[in-house]
């Protein structure tokens, strides 16, 4: 069973969940069109193995946006801090694989090791035309323009193909409860639009050496195939990286499997290698 937590940030609150457990701290740190519910089953495995807390960035899930001045690294910090973790393993999807990377660059002394599932990578470069998939293309333009009308259940439903069902296979691959969750967490996040202080962003592409915690880097086989390609180079690039392909997933695997996720974070931890 989880409890709540609620840590008081500038004109917002932030609002996170925590598993108590034995062994190794795991913070879960979730993507840019989800929110903390998406961790709550693989939560409940890992916390068999470790203490596992989560927790919604400003704008996602039960976090309010706020006006004031900040950036997600200095609120991780601070959840950090309010729940006295001292040293913890950073799991992050997508864009919270992002504040994972730059978290092990800026406080080192607070990282005990990465999972990063389809990371984005502060500073990294845009993917090179003929990387990207034709269908990603389109829904991306099917998205400007139902942006552009103002028609935010459009650009949900076309979101939600993309990253839940992979821009490449049919809509509606990923069915049920995993669906309707996926819709409900990026219409808040869509409806927010929140961002960060860009001024603090760490160049984390041109830093990968200085990684040096066990990393385990893993991608969706359905995923964007720039994003795969990034992944598997992060799994090269960084110097205690192991990379691992998820067959048959797309970008929000712990939706499709929280089981197989869940496995994949208990083994990094308990990796004594």
């Amino acid at each position: 069973m989880s409890t709540s937590f609620l840590i008081p940030r500038d004109d917002t609150n932030l609002v996170g969940d925590m598993w108590p457990g034995d062994g190794p701290t795991v913070l879960l740190l979730h993507a840019g069109v989800a929110d903390r519910r998406s961790w709550e089953k693989v939560a409940a495995e890992v916390s068999q193995h470790a203490a596992v807390s989560s927790y919604d960035r400003r704008g996602f899930g039960e976090s309010a946006p706020g006006t004031s001045s900040f950036t997600h690294l200095d609120d991780l910090r601070s959840v950090l801090d309010h729940l006295r973790i001292a040293w913890a393993w950073l799991v992050g999807s997508s864009s919270g694989g992002k504040l994972a990377l730059d978290a092990a660059i800026a406080m080192p002394e607070r990282v005990a090791g990465l999972v990063l599932i389809s990371p984005a990578v502060s500073g990294a470069p845009l993917p090179a035309p003929e990387l990207v998939d034709p269908e990603m293309l389109q829904i991306d333009e099917q998205i400007v323009r139902a942006d552009e009308r103002g028609d935010l259940d459009e650009v949900n439903r076309l979101e939600t193909h993309l990253w839940l069902d992979g821009p490449r296979e049919v809509e509606g691959r990923v069915v049920g409860a995993p669906r309707e969750l996926a819709l409900v967490m990026n219409r808040i996040a869509l409806t927010n639009e929140v961002s960060e202080n860009s001024n603090h962003m760490i160049d984390a592409w041109s830093r990968l050496s200085e990684i040096g915690v066990p990393t385990t880097v893993a991608c969706g086989t359905f995923d964007a195939k720039h994003i795969v390609l990034r992944s598997e180079e992060l799994g090269q690039r960084v110097p205690r990286a192991k990379y691992f392909a998820l067959d048959g997933m797309a970008h929000l695997p712990y939706l499709e499997n929280p089981t197989a996720v869940a496995e994949l974070i208990i083994g990094a931890i308990s990796d004594r290698e």
